[in-house]
C-alpha cells in the first residue's frame, strides 16, 4: 500500500504545479492591462486548467488518505 501513497503524492504535486501555472497566467493577464473583453477571454482559457489541476490535486490527496488507511 506504500505505492498508493506515493502515487497519490505524485498526483498532488502535479495538481499543485497546475494550480501554480494558473496563478502565473492570471497574474500575467492582470499586469498586461487588457480590456475587459480580452481579460475575460484570457481567464476563460485558464479556468479549465485551474479546475483540472484542482481535481487532480484532490484526487491525489484522497489517494494518499486511502493508502494510509489501508496501510
Amino acid at each position: 500500500m506504500e505505492m498508493v501513497v506515493w502515487i497519490g503524492a505524485a498526483l498532488s504535486v502535479i495538481g499543485l504545479i497546475g494550480i501554480g501555472y494558473s496563478v502565473v497566467m492570471v497574474t500575467r493577464a492582470k499586469r498586461a492591462n487588457l480590456s475587459e473583453a480580452d481579460m475575460r477571454a484570457r481567464l476563460a482559457k485558464v479556468l479549465p486548467v485551474n479546475l483540472g489541476a484542482l481535481f487532480v490535486s484532490v484526487l491525489g490527496l484522497m489517494t494518499v488518505a486511502v493508502g494510509i488507511m489501508l496501510g
